[in-house]
């Protein structure tokens, strides 16, 4: 998932001729998740209208202290919304605008929100190439940057008066990219790979029936959707499900045997620094499969299995510096079925989960969990499956501090 994924990003447009662009702008903010509110200086309105930031916003766009309601007057928290905000943009920012910013002059609106703000404030430039070398505008960006905002470099293109040059603010995409890259600088796992396992694996008798079990990969889902957004470079290996990916910058292989999961699983190992396998894979498989269907025939009918290679246990013992999390999903004994797991598969910890607690188990969105370490465990609560994803995640940061 993005790292704007549910960030609250407060726009501000001013009036310069690249506020065509933050209609795609805002396109682009609500498709990686983020909740968007738009303030407009009046003088902007004429270049984009309201009615098309609104509608793409989802939210009412701001531009004015008060606005009419039933024939009363409503006030506008400026300082509210500095608040609600996560991080602030300003694009276009055009050199009238940068000067106020730089001096604390606040005659409108958006002016008095960048001064209530709290949050981190990125500007994206927009000028006339001119206006854009120009000493005073120079002197903006400095003294901005020394406040510790975050300019957004203008790019070089042909601009509004016909000119080329510097000045032209930099297109919807690179600015999406710049702030993405700045938000992820600080996130945990950035620069780590992860590779996790999710779903069942499904192990033919013939070419219509199969052995599997109900795992729904939902836990397997959540976990990589949660550690992209703490910055890793996810690999998801998942059996047989109905799930997708929402982050489009995770790489989802889908297999569907235990054979299938342990080739894809062992392609990537040596290249991954963490490995949290929680796949519920079949045990066994038939020793044969039939080419063709099985016709009923006799009354009973029997199937020879064999045992299926054991994925976490291989990937213990070829460790190297890597990071292995297992699952032990139990229905007795558990804690001791769990320990000896995390033994014998040379595993960093494990996450128990006990089909006799409430809220536990298969094709459920919630999820309870003991995380078991050699020495200690720590138990948790009942809770939604992402939040879950968000625990056993801050114990993996944690095994990179130790």
């Amino acid at each position: 998932m993005s790292v704007l994924r549910g960030k609250n990003v407060l726009l501000g447009i001013t009036a310069g001729i690249a506020a065509y662009k933050t209609a795609s702008l805002v396109r682009l903010f609500i498709k990686a998740g983020a909740h968007v509110k738009v303030i407009m200086t009046p003088a902007s309105k004429d270049f984009i209208t309201p009615l098309t930031l609104s509608t793409l916003s989802k939210n009412e766009v701001l531009s004015s202290f008060t606005k009419e309601e039933e024939k009363n007057q409503v006030w506008n928290s400026h300082v509210e919304l500095g608040l609600w905000a996560d991080f602030m943009l300003i694009a276009p920012a055009t050199a009238n605008t940068l000067s106020k910013m730089a001096t604390g002059n606040s005659n409108n609106f958006l002016l008095a929100t960048y001064l209530s703000a709290k949050c981190p404030v990125f500007f994206a430039p927009a000028m006339d190439l001119d206006m854009y070398k120009h000493p005073s505008t120079k002197n903006s960006f400095r003294t901005l940057e020394n406040y510790g905002n975050i300019m957004i470099p203008a790019g070089t293109g042909e601009l509004a008066s016909g000119l080329t040059g510097e000045g032209r603010m930099a297109e919807p995409e690179e600015i999406i990219h710049f702030i993405e890259e700045v938000l992820s600088e600080g996130l945990p796992l950035k620069n780590k790979s992860i590779l996790i396992t999710a779903g069942p694996t499904y192990e033919a008798i013939d070419p219509v029936r199969f052995i599997g079990n109900h795992s729904s990969g939902k836990m397997g889902f959540e976990l990589a959707e949660a550690a992209a957004a703490l910055g890793a470079k996810v690999i998801l290996i998942s059996g047989p499900t109905h799930l997708h990916v929402k982050n489009e910058e995770i790489e989802l292989i889908r297999v569907v045997s235990t054979q299938d999961m342990h080739d894809a699983v062992n392609a990537s190992f040596q290249h991954v620094d963490v490995v949290i396998a929680a796949a519920a894979v079949s045990d066994y498989k038939p020793k044969v499969v039939a080419d063709q269907k099985i016709k009923k025939s006799e009354d009973q009918f029997s199937i020879e299995l064999t045992r299926t290679q054991d994925i976490l246990a291989g990937l213990g013992s070829q460790k190297t510096t890597q990071k292995l999390i297992g699952f032990a999903l139990e229905t007795n004994n558990e804690l001791e079925n769990a320990k000896g797991k995390l033994k014998r598969k040379n595993l960093d910890f494990i996450v128990l989960n006990s089909m006799q607690d409430i809220g536990a188990g298969f094709k459920k969105d919630t999820n309870k969990i003991t995380i078991v370490y050699p020495d200690r465990k720590i138990d948790f609560q009942v809770k939604p499956k992402n939040e879950v994803a968000r625990d056993i995640l801050n114990e993996v940061v944690k095994l990179f501090d130790a």
